[in-house]
């Protein structure tokens, strides 16, 4: 399960929940980013992206084109950013880390959120 949530001025906007099976937790993350900045990209008066992740190792994946397993994250990913940057080439995506024992106060609070989530069996 992958819960992504989506904020502008630290209030959310938006939070997608998805249930996959039979996937790596690398390919759960990169297809978190992807929805999450379709999302983004999708609200008008949006310029500036920043993707917070706990480990910036599935980032980096994202812009290796020679990994054939993530070649369609890449892509779709890729697509995306291309049309968000074409709208305005002052618009940015910024990726930073940031692990939970950092103590953010909203990573914390998305982090909390995420463990009282209880999935319908």
């Amino acid at each position: 399960m992958s819960i992504s949530y989506v904020h502008i001025h630290n209030k959310p906007v938006i939070k997608i929940i998805y249930h996959t099976v039979n996937i790596t937790t690398t390919e759960a993350k990169l297809f978190t980013i992807r929805c999450s900045i379709n999302q983004a990209t999708a609200l008008s008066g949006i310029t500036n992206i920043v993707v917070l992740m706990d480990s910036i190792h599935a980032v980096r994946r994202i812009f290796d084109s020679s990994l054939h397993l993530f070649q369609i994250y890449v892509a779709a990913i890729s697509a995306e950013l291309r049309i968000f940057f074409s709208k305005n080439h002052d618009n940015s995506i910024e990726f930073w880390e940031c692990p939970s024992c950092c103590k953010w106060p909203l990573h914390k609070t998305v982090d909390e959120k995420t463990k009282q989530f209880h999935p319908c069996s």
